[in-house]
């Protein structure tokens, strides 16, 4: 597919690197509170009073929100979930339904943000402050260790392992959608920046990668299903100054195929160390060079860098196996995801820019070959101890 050859990297696209890791981390001015009276409403009924203003700040996210201390000084952060109203109300039942059912397993208390209140009406969530960082800054900063990837790995593998309590969402996550390859729905299309139409062309002419993710939704109807995140990236993480994780963003959990956020923890740092291929993260004092690279000095650093980066993703692996067995096919599906998830970021990327990056489209070939060939590269990312 010639889209997504690696060769249209080059040397030129450090500096745009640059630019997108800044905008990993960017400091946010908040929604302005007076026009959401409902969220000091809703902290003046949990008795904490409402937001000092001058304390609050707009963590990252789609949805919006607010982090701050109160007038009784308690540290909160609220959360306003935007989108239309049947999907606001679908996201508010899973997260509810994760607090009925996160009581149950004993081994992620303390390693997820402990729930206030709520306002299901106005889509309103309150959680006590957690004082951390961010998975995704201790990745750009080179400080997500082996041993924080074991311990997260342990605790997605005890969420998988419990049993489900209460009713729990069992409809399958919206992407990936194989129909989408086919034709892009009229309203869809319209709302489309250039880049990501772009990148939807790209991949509805690759016959592949269509048949590819028809496999891969097959196989993930037929898998046995547990509790699962649904949506499990390094971002989620809030890792505090002890190196305990925190794991956020619930919105999306239900009853799923185990593999989807195994994959995502892979495809995480699969598309990291893409990104890397244009920079200099992981070569010691040696300057990256300012010019373009050739098609096997791309494939070379690739390799290279992917090579730094999977002991995360094995330790990760290891420490998930100490809490759930992975079945027959689990190490495939894991894979397949993981490639999705390269794919998936293709698309998050081009709603931010105006065109495609060629290490965008390096990334996606990359997530094109685990998608559609896992067999052979389950054993890439260290999973092949259960194939």
């Amino acid at each position: 597919m010639p889209g997504f050859e690696l060769g249209e990297s080059s040397g030129t696209l450090a500096g745009e690197q640059k630019k997108k890791e800044h905008r990993e981390t960017p400091k946010f001015r908040p929604a302005d509170l007076d026009a959401f009276p409902e969220v000091d409403a809703l902290l003046n009924r949990l008795g904490f009073g409402a937001f000092v203003r001058d304390s609050v700040s707009a963590p990252v996210g789609r949805n919006h929100a607010w982090s701050g201390r109160t007038e009784s000084g308690r540290q909160v952060f609220v959360k306003h979930l935007v989108g239309t109203a049947p999907d606001v109300a679908a996201r508010m039942r899973r997260m509810l339904a994760f607090e009925d059912f996160v009581g149950s397993v004993p081994e992620l208390a303390g390693h997820v943000p402990p729930l206030l209140g709520h306002d299901r009406d106005a889509g309103l969530v309150a959680f006590d402050h957690v004082t951390a960082k961010s998975g995704a800054e201790l990745m750009v900063d080179e400080t997500f260790g082996e041993d924080l990837a074991f311990t997260v790995g342990q605790k997605v593998g005890a969420l998988h392992a419990t049993a489900p309590v209460g009713e729990m969402d069992d409809t399958p996550p919206a992407l990936p959608n194989p129909g989408l390859l086919h034709a892009l729905p009229l309203s869809m299309y319209n709302e489309l920046s250039f880049a990501e139409l772009e990148a939807w062309r790209l991949m509805q002419h690759d016959t592949g990668l269509r048949e590819g993710l028809e496999r891969l939704r097959r196989w993930e109807k037929e898998a046995p299903r547990v509790p699962a995140h649904c949506d499990f990236r390094v971002d989620q993480l809030l890792v505090r100054d002890d190196g305990s994780p925190v794991i956020a963003d619930w919105e999306e959990f239900r009853s799923a195929d185990p593999a989807r956020d195994v994959g995502a923890f892979a495809g995480e740092w699969l598309y990291r160390s893409v990104l890397d291929i244009v920079t200099n993260r992981g070569d010691g004092e040696v300057q990256f060079p300012d010019v373009e690279l050739s098609h096997e000095q791309v494939l070379t650093r690739g390799a290279e860098k992917i090579e730094r980066l999977l002991p995360l993703v094995r330790r990760f692996w290891l420490g998930y196996l100490t809490r759930h067995e992975a079945g027959p096919g689990f190490a495939e599906r894991a894979t397949s995801f993981a490639g999705w998830h390269l794919l998936d970021r293709l698309v998050a990327g081009a709603a931010q820019g105006q065109r495609l990056s060629g290490i965008e489209r390096a990334a996606a070939g990359i997530g094109r070959n685990a998608l559609i060939t896992p067999d052979r590269f389950a054993a890439v990312l260290g999973f092949e101890e259960v194939r």
